[in-house]
């Protein structure tokens, strides 16, 4: 992630005349270094919008991944443009943003594209799919062919349902003192990541607690991993988050 964010944040000052730090105090890069660090982040920013007392359930947290993926699989849609798109590749991509002139940077990011084809799509379809595909390997990309979204590939090894299940439960876990047992199937699909199932609702309710403070997010030994790699001795967390994994043997 943080491999990515800083090209990124080159070309957004070049458009913007600027320099200086491109994303605000409290925002910043995070490695995720594993699986489970994946899902307890993506279910985490799921979250949000019943975290801050929004609304009280995934179903009407409307600016979220899941709430589309709801509503997509009920067929509703969304109109989209991305059918007038040509696919470029990052090559041709980073050549056209080092070669063009800001001033005219800045025209393009000034038109507005109102869907002139009138074209619509799944309110989902410009997500990649939940479940990983058992067709690729896990560095081999899958680019979708019409260009709809970025990806075809997926990113968990679990399926939507189960995961909107999980996500479901967990948004009903607010209060800690009255947190239930966790569904024999869900609690299967947790510690095959190494979660301890009885420790999940305070994995993603207090996320930052465990990770706020780490340069990565993941399993106590996948971060121990990602810190021998960039020549650390351990990660700021790792210890922490051990009590929400079950012991390695």
């Amino acid at each position: 992630m943080r491999a990515l964010s800083e090209p990124i944040a080159r070309l957004a000052n070049k458009q913007d005349e600027c320099t200086g730090r491109f994303w605000e105090g409290r925002f910043k890069a995070q490695r995720i270094v594993d699986e489970a660090g994946l899902l307890a982040c993506a279910m985490y920013v799921d979250l949000n919008p019943i975290r801050a007392a929004m609304v009280d359930s995934p179903d009407r947290a409307v600016h979220t991944s899941a709430y589309d993926r709801i509503q997509g699989e009920r067929g509703e849609q969304i109109p989209s443009a991305a059918f007038d798109l040509v696919t470029v590749s990052i090559e041709e991509a980073g050549e056209q943003m080092r070669s063009t002139p800001v001033a005219e940077l800045k025209k393009k990011r000034r038109v507005k594209r109102r869907n002139p084809t009138g074209k619509q799509i799944l309110r989902d379809g410009w997500l990649a799919p939940l479940r990983l595909s058992p067709k690729t390997l896990a560095d081999d990309p899958q680019v979708h062919a019409k260009g709809v979204r970025a990806s075809d590939k997926g990113f968990l090894n679990l399926e939507w349902r189960d995961y909107l299940a999980l996500l479901r439960w967990t948004s009903k876990q607010r209060v800690k003192e009255t947190v239930g047992a966790v569904p024999a199937k869900l609690q299967a699909a947790l510690t095959s990541l190494g979660i301890e199932a009885t420790m999940w609702r305070d994995l993603v309710w207090n996320f930052k607690r465990y990770f706020g403070r780490a340069s990565c997010a993941g399993s106590p030994e996948s971060m121990a991993v990602d810190a021998q790699r960039t020549g650390k001795r351990f990660h700021r967390g790792q210890r922490k988050v051990r009590e929400c994994f079950a012991a390695v043997s």
